[in-house]
This record gives structure tokens, C-alpha cells and sequence, in this order.
């Protein structure tokens, strides 16, 4: 089912696999009313927050803005698929898997703000204390376009490990795209000696005892984005103001679950309100609302080796800074990615952040909320990427 999908997924961020899945959207844009409706396709991630937060508090239809129920897909080749089709047209998606679905596939697609930052981990077994214990081991990753073997990748270079898709040996940790929702499972099998996902299947692993987190992604890159908003340019340039009324509400949502921490947990949780998730509230508070004895635990056991960046297990911020977009796609160039990829290494960094991303919407909203200090926003909206071992 893995490779299944990784196929799938692959072939649909190619120009030729992704041609009828736009032509169904052409049709379908062409066809919608000027206030269609907001259709919002999501994975049950704690990336999704924003987007459902924004329905369960009404904060859509607070801007105007007719937002059906959110879809829950269970894989990124389903969501990837849903949206170049246009059957839902504002989904989260992973940093990377934004530049592979308008480079590779040639989608007219724009980031219009970051989702969150932080809220992943490397998770590992038991035994494993260092980096250098996974020599011979095999990682799991939710994806090769991902946050998480960007990351990944960096600490096991730092480390001296070389990245495998065989049988690993000595130097070597073979990584292994694997679905999230299996990841605990084969972590407490023994299958693999680790993974490196999205929250909150390393809180999962932790309440379960089969598994700690060795450390946290925005330990090694400091808030970092991880999933980021996407739409359609079509919608962009022909509704605006539709446009400007679903990232006003997805802001105003990012301010109320930092505020709102252990609401925002019970609001996601399975058997509440909407169910958003199939989580456990006692699950998703580690992530969202971790108790303070818990976070200094993992500065006195080095898991976390900054503590001077002051950051929380997933935090929310909606501003895509350039420099990220830029160093990410360095990083990427630098990265062992499988398959069809050699559209990477044409890629121009300061082009891509300037045509991927459009912050229009997200600098109305800010001001519209007088935000810039509430998200903690340097003036200049500028900054310096931090990334270490």
C-alpha cells in the first residue's frame, strides 16, 4: 500500500500525470458560482489546526466566507489529488511537496501563508541515545518531499551516517517512506528503529512506551514552517476578496489556538464536538499543551539543545518568510530524494520564494488584526535562518 502510494503520489506531481487532474479543475473553475463555497481537504495531523479551528468557531462565515465540512483524507496522495482536481480547493501541505507540485507537475498553485511551525520529532526506540545509534538501522519517513528528511538528512550528515533505500551497514541508516498512522505500530514491532513525523504520533509513542523522542525538527531548524496553506491561483486572482476572507479567518484562528492551548486539544480530540481527529484529547495536549515539568525534562535530558530559541512543541504562525522558502530549497538540492527530481537542481532559491509564494493576503490580515506583535513579527518581516546540529 506504501509503494501504492508513493506511485500515485509520484505520478501526480509530473506534468503529464497531473494534466487531467487540472483539466478537471479547469472544468470545474470554470463552471463554480463567484461565491463557491470554501471546500477544505485535510490529514489528521496536528498541521491541520488552523483549517479546523477556523470551521469549528465559525471564523470563515465571520468573513464571509461559505465553508462546507472539512474532508479527511488518510494519505497525501489522496489530498494531492483532491486538490489538483479541484474537488476541494484550500488544503495544508508539506513545505517541500509545495515546490514538487508547482515544479514538478507544473500546478498553478501559491503558498498563501505557513500553517505552523515546529510540531515534528525524530521518535526512536528505547535503546537507540544517540544519532549514531541508528548506524544499520532503518527510519521511517512520512515522505522524501517533507520537512522530516530535510531534517533528517541534516543530522545524519552532521553525524558522519550516509542515507540508503537497501539492506544498511556500518555508516548507513536506510530510510523508508512509511504511512504516519503505521509508524508507532512498526516502531513498537521492531521494524524500524525510528521515524521522524508530524505530531502527534511521537506524543503517541511516548504515551504508549514504546518510543522517545531523541529530537524535536525546530530543535535542529529553528521555526521552521512545516505544513503551509495552499490554494489555487485561480481562485487568487478571480475572488480576492474570497481569498482575503479565508486567510483572514485562518490567522484569526492561529492567535486563538495559541491563546487557547488545551481548548484547541479538546476541540480536535475524537469524540468531541466534530471529531475532527481520531487523536486522544490526553494525546494531543502533550503536543499542544505539554505541562512544564515535561518540557524541562527534555532540556535536562538533551533532547532539546537550544533551549535560548524559547519554543513550544508546535507553535502557530502564519507569515512565510522568504529566507525560509530559500533555504529550503538549498536544502533540498543537498537532500537524497527518490524518484523523478531533477527539476531541484534548476530551481533559482530567491525565484522560487518570489513566484511560490504570495503574502498579499497574509500582510491584509495581519494589520487587520494588529497581529505583528501577537505572533511575536519583526517589523521588517525579515529574518535569518537558524540551522544546527
Amino acid at each position: 500500500m506504501q509503494r501504492r502510494e508513493f506511485l500515485k503520489l509520484a505520478t501526480l506531481f509530473t506534468a503529464a500525470g497531473a494534466l487531467p487532474l487540472l483539466q478537471a479543475c479547469g472544468q470545474r473553475q470554470s463552471a463554480q458560482a463567484a461565491d463557491a463555497p470554501l471546500r477544505i481537504g485535510y490529514l489528521p495531523i496536528t498541521d491541520a489546526t488552523p483549517l479546523l479551528v477556523a470551521h469549528a468557531r465559525g471564523l470563515f462565515a465571520q468573513h464571509g466566507v461559505t465553508a462546507e465540512r472539512p474532508a479527511m483524507f488518510r494519505s497525501w496522495a489522496q489530498l494531492v489529488e483532491a486538490f489538483i482536481s479541484g474537488e476541494v480547493n484550500v488544503i495544508h501541505l508539506l513545505s517541500p511537496m509545495t515546490i514538487w507540485a508547482r515544479y514538478g507537475s507544473e500546478s498553478p498553485v501559491k503558498t498563501v501563508l505557513w500553517n505552523h511551525m515546529a510540531g515534528s520529532a525524530l521518535t526512536v526506540a528505547p535503546d537507540i541515545n544517540r544519532i549514531a545509534d541508528l548506524s544499520g538501522q532503518t527510519v521511517a519517513i512520512p515522505f522524501w518531499y517533507s520537512i522530516h528528511n530535510v531534517v533528517l538528512q541534516h543530522l545524519l550528515r552532521e553525524n558522519g551516517l550516509k542515507v540508503t533505500e537497501k539492506d544498511p551497514g556500518a555508516g548507513e541508516v536506510k530510510l523508508s517512506v512509511m504511512a504516519p498512522s503505521d509508524m508507532v505500530a512498526a516502531l513498537a514491532a521492531g521494524t524500524v528503529a525510528g521515524f521522524i513525523v508530524a505530531e502527534p504520533f511521537n506524543a503517541a509513542a511516548e504515551v504508549k512506551g514504546v518510543g522517545k523522542v531523541l529530537r524535536f525538527s525546530a530543535d535542529v531548524w529553528r521555526d521552521h514552517a512545516c505544513c503551509v496553506t495552499l490554494m489555487h491561483e485561480h481562485d487568487i486572482d478571480t475572488r480576492p476578496e474570497w481569498t482575503q476572507g479565508v486567510v483572514n479567518a485562518l490567522v484569526e484562528a492561529q492567535l486563538w489556538s495559541n491563546q487557547n492551548r488545551a481548548e484547541t486539544a479538546a476541540l480536535l480530540a475524537k469524540g468531541q464536538g466534530e471529531s475532527y481527529t481520531p487523536h486522544e484529547e490526553a494525546v494531543l495536549k502533550r503536543v499542544l499543551a505539554p505541562e512544564e515539568a515535561q518540557w524541562a525534562q527534555y532540556v535536562s535530558d538533551g533532547v532539546i539543545r537550544h533551549p535560548e530559541w524559547h519554543q513550544n512543541r508546535i507553535d502557530f504562525q502564519p507569515y512565510p518568510f522568504p529566507s525560509y522558502t530559500e533555504k529550503l530549497v538549498e536544502m533540498l538540492q543537498q537532500t537524497h530524494i527518490a524518484g523523478e527530481n531533477h527539476f531541484l537542481h534548476k530551481l533559482n532559491p530567491q525565484q522560487v520564494a518570489a513566484d511560490l509564494v504570495d503574502t498579499r493576503f497574509v500582510r491584509e490580515a495581519l494589520k487587520h488584526n494588529n497581529a505583528m506583535a501577537a505572533f511575536g513579527l519583526p517589523e521588517s518581516l525579515s529574518r535569518t535562518e537558524e540551522v544546527a546540529a
